[in-house]
């Protein structure tokens, strides 16, 4: 796993091969994060990644010059993982949480700038994740959220849609909220 702009630019990390999670790929990570420099100035944002997995977007984030990431992940072997490279990283506007990302999106009286949400594309409950976010208003007008799930899975008539993007077999759905 790689850092692919900023101030880590090239910083790789080696994922354990015991993970289940899978880290979004370099190929789509660096398309979206093009197509987002169109939306939004990371520079001094407030970011939520959920669904961490790997730390992969929360390292890319921290690069970019986002004042503080929050990541949440459940898997405590993950969240271990993210905190080190974090901490390899000499990072200091991170905040981890382990625990249940819907959990967090229900008790969060946070907003954030940017919201990313990489959750299992098999989880039971995938497709009630942008409701929620909004529901609990924890993306800021002017926001980008970005959703990473399925080819099965469509979004587009979801309040706040804004488009898709599909790189490889990697979808995601973009949302904003306008003011």
């Amino acid at each position: 796993m790689r850092v692919i702009t900023g101030i880590y630019k090239g910083r790789r990390f080696d994922i354990p091969r015991t993970f289940k999670a899978r880290p979004t790929t370099d190929f789509a990570k660096e398309n979206i994060f093009n197509v987002l420099n169109g939306y939004i100035d990371f520079d001094g944002t407030a970011a939520l990644d959920l669904f961490s997995g790997t730390g992969s977007i929360t390292l890319e984030l921290l690069s970019r010059g986002c004042a503080t990431v929050v990541s949440v992940e459940a898997d405590r072997d993950h969240a271990d993982f993210i905190r080190r490279c974090v901490d390899k990283l000499g990072a200091e506007n991170s905040l981890l949480v382990r625990g249940d990302a819907f959990r967090f999106l229900k008790s969060c009286h946070q907003q954030f700038d940017f919201i990313f949400a990489d959750p299992p594309y098999t989880l039971p409950q995938l497709a009630e994740i942008p409701a929620l976010v909004f529901e609990h208003n924890l993306l800021k007008t002017g926001g980008i959220f970005v959703f990473e799930h399925g080819r099965q899975d469509d979004f587009s008539n979801e309040p706040h849609f804004i488009e898709r993007r599909t790189y490889g077999s990697v979808n995601f759905s973009l949302f904003g909220l306008t003011e």
